[in-house]
């Protein structure tokens, strides 16, 4: 009885449960959303859209291109100017088909708005919008 007794004793001690399997998964898990996570990329100038009545929502993978009250055309936080439109669009067309999102200022001139709608259309985009707010 005594050898029983022993073991008994000897199991009770080593009843921990291992928690290092379960932190392995966490982090496999916490891996798999951070590379599956959308990044979206904004133009990296403030704006102040125009207001529209009518408005929707937009997939968050696109292609968002900024146009200030200068005229200077943005993508990404640096200048790309009206011509880096069609190259920009075409690069990141090729990987996916993506929606081209313009976001001009109010006071931006209507000429280059609309060149740069042309040239993100001659670099292939298939959908191109302008960004408003309806505040």
């Amino acid at each position: 009885m005594r050898r029983f007794q022993q073991k008994q004793e000897n199991s009770d001690s080593t009843g921990e449960i291992n928690i290092s399997p379960l932190i392995d998964v966490v982090f496999i898990l916490l891996i798999f959303f951070i590379v599956t996570t959308v990044f979206v990329e904004e133009t990296g100038i403030d704006i102040d859209k125009p207001r529209a009545a009518t408005q929707e929502d937009l997939e968050k993978n696109s292609i968002l291109i900024g146009i200030n009250p200068a005229g200077g055309v943005f993508y990404g936080g640096r200048e790309i100017g009206a011509g880096g439109v069609r190259a920009v669009v075409s690069r990141l067309i090729r990987q996916e088909e993506m929606p081209v999102i313009i976001q001009a200022d109010r006071r931006t001139p209507t000429a280059t708005t609309v060149e740069v709608m042309d040239e993100a259309k001659l670099g292939g985009a298939a959908k191109v919008f302008v960004s408003t707010t309806n505040e």
